[in-house]
């Protein structure tokens, strides 16, 4: 019923954004990026594609947050150059990927990514297309038009072109920029299901831009949802990682919950959060990640999942101790179950799984009875400490006040060590 309803109320909506015909031409008195806003390493790739006959346009997030007066985090360059005439041109250069194979310019410590233009999948068998996904996608194009058909949102389909400084602007994106909308190119239904994952991007450029969804973006994506079960689990990771350490943490898991994201990629969290003090858990661990990316301190990823996944491995231990039984190995046992459960959906790398279990572990040893004075110190000195300290305290503060007097004798220990 509520798929009906929602299915009815998207066909009410307005028609979905399409690329214009003839692109709106900005010349460069007439628009506010500057070369000073890209970075030489980028230029560098983009003027040796440009003398060496090709065109060569900057794209995506480095022309969006530019003109949003935002300090771009990478320049994304398209090029009719295939990838093999890419890494020709550079010494540095390596091709990666296989469903999009793109072209990775190493010069000094940046990495410049060059896409070749894309182009429609129709009577092409470079391209794969399963269920309405996309499979593979190395369907190249010669001309910047075919390449802004294939773009997801329309603020991304503004090109800015190093041949003459101009910006050329395919899907009135300029003006979804200055009233603050995200909203994709196309059917959406169609563009969700060749890629499910441009709901988790369009989740995460409201959250970090502060801007508003599209009514007819928006409308599908509950009901969509259960498309990221058919996403490598390993490429959700990188879209979690993008979600939760950009520092904009909170709003998105926000949207992600409104949307009905977040129980896919965690749905044993999911089921916890009706327990207040699990959800201020996540709270928590989230706000304080955001404020540490905002202050440039350093975030750890495995204290950020450790969080995300105490609440349900808390409810696979048992509530009271039994003598005689190892602690230990019961906790060992639910996490292996716990991690295990998990992989399905988001893969958690290995060296943050072990980072992960480190911290959980060191809390059944800050909260067991304390057997003298020289086995405390040591454990002051595990490498690990400090995070499943403040992990404690993090318990404590989401309102596990069972083990707030464990948290309290620590802090005075290391106060007088």
């Amino acid at each position: 019923m509520t798929f009906i309803k929602n299915l009815l109320s998207y066909l009410s909506l307005p028609v979905q954004q399409s690329i214009n015909n003839k692109p709106v031409y900005i010349p460069r008195d007439k628009h506010m990026l500057s070369r000073k806003n890209i970075s030489p390493e980028a230029l560098q790739v983009l003027y040796k594609l440009h003398k060496s006959g090709y065109k060569a346009l900057l794209v995506g997030g480095g022309v969006r947050d530019s003109l949003l007066k935002r300090t771009p985090k990478d320049f994304d360059i398209v090029t009719n150059a295939h990838p093999e005439q890419v890494t020709s041109l550079f010494r540095r250069c390596r091709l990666i990927g296989r469903r999009f194979v793109l072209a990775h310019v190493y010069i000094s410590k940046e990495i410049i990514e060059v896409a070749t233009f894309r182009a429609s999948h129709k009577n092409n068998n470079a391209g794969i297309i399963q269920d309405g996904r996309i499979i593979r996608d190395n369907v190249y194009g010669k001309t910047v038009d075919e390449d802004a058909v294939r773009r997801d949102f329309t603020i991304n389909a503004i090109y800015y072109d190093i041949s003459n400084l101009s910006l050329f602007d395919y899907a009135n994106g300029m003006e979804d920029l200055n009233n603050g909308v995200i909203r994709l190119i196309g059917d959406p239904i169609q563009r969700y299901k060749e890629d499910p994952v441009r709901m988790l991007r369009a989740i995460r450029f409201v959250a970090k831009l502060d801007f508003t969804m599209a009514p007819e973006t928006a409308a599908p994506i509950t009901d969509l949802a259960n498309l990221l079960k058919n996403i490598p689990a390993a490429r959700l990771f990188e879209e979690v990682q993008k979600l939760f350490l950009s520092g904009h943490a909170v709003k998105s898991l926000q949207q992600m919950r409104e949307y009905n994201l977040f129980a896919q990629l965690f749905p044993l969290t999911e089921s916890c959060l009706n327990d207040p003090i699990a959800a201020r858990l996540i709270q928590e661990v989230l706000e304080n990640t955001d404020a540490r990316q905002q202050n440039n301190q350093t975030i750890t990823a495995g204290f950020l999942f450790a969080a995300l996944l105490w609440p349900p491995l808390s409810n696979l231990l048992p509530k009271e101790q039994a003598k005689g039984v190892n602690q230990q190995e019961v906790l060992f046992e639910a996490i292996e179950y716990l991690l295990k459960q998990q992989q399905k959906h988001v893969a958690i790398p290995r060296r943050i799984a072990i980072l992960m279990q480190e911290i959980w572990l060191l809390q059944l040893r800050l909260t067991r009875p304390r057997r003298g004075k020289k086995k405390n110190f040591k454990l002051l000195q595990h490498p690990r400490f400090r995070a499943g300290y403040d992990f404690l305290v993090l318990r404590v503060k989401a309102g596990e006040q069972e083990v707030a007097s464990e948290a309290a004798w620590w802090t005075k220990f290391q106060q007088r060590k």
